[in-house]
């Protein structure tokens, strides 16, 4: 009986002393923190595309998830439109103009550049 007493009284000095206004130092170990809530300084800073374009590690996550984004729907259209073009009726007969051979090569270039670049920003994130 004498130890459930001392043991209540015990815990009724602890609550008076935590419940006081100025903190002790014991009552600070039982203040919550926020942890890594904020994580500021951690890591290599990060910055804009348009800051480092070559550097996809460095890029800010969104920038990142914009550009990705981006360059796989410019690759679906782009491969779309190259795999679509060309098929109209065979009616007309017509020889190819000038413009449509041109219209191809710039079209190689282009999906020549989008493989190159992407392979880059592959390396890059690794």
């Amino acid at each position: 009986m004498a130890s459930r007493v001392a043991t209540a009284v015990r815990q009724a000095a602890t609550l008076a002393r935590l419940s006081s206004a100025k903190p002790s130092p014991q009552s600070a170990n039982l203040i919550q923190r926020r942890g890594l809530a904020g994580a500021a300084g951690h890591g290599p800073p990060r910055v804009n595309v348009w800051e480092d374009p070559m550097s996809p590690s460095k890029w800010k996550e969104e920038h990142f998830v914009i550009v990705s984004l981006s360059g796989w729907g410019l690759l679906f259209f782009g491969g779309y439109k190259f795999f679509t073009r060309g098929k109209k009726d065979k009616e007309e007969g017509l020889k190819p103009s000038l413009a449509s051979v041109n219209d191809k090569k710039y079209r190689v270039k282009f999906f020549a550049w989008m493989s190159w670049w992407l392979y880059k920003l592959a390396e890059a994130s690794h």
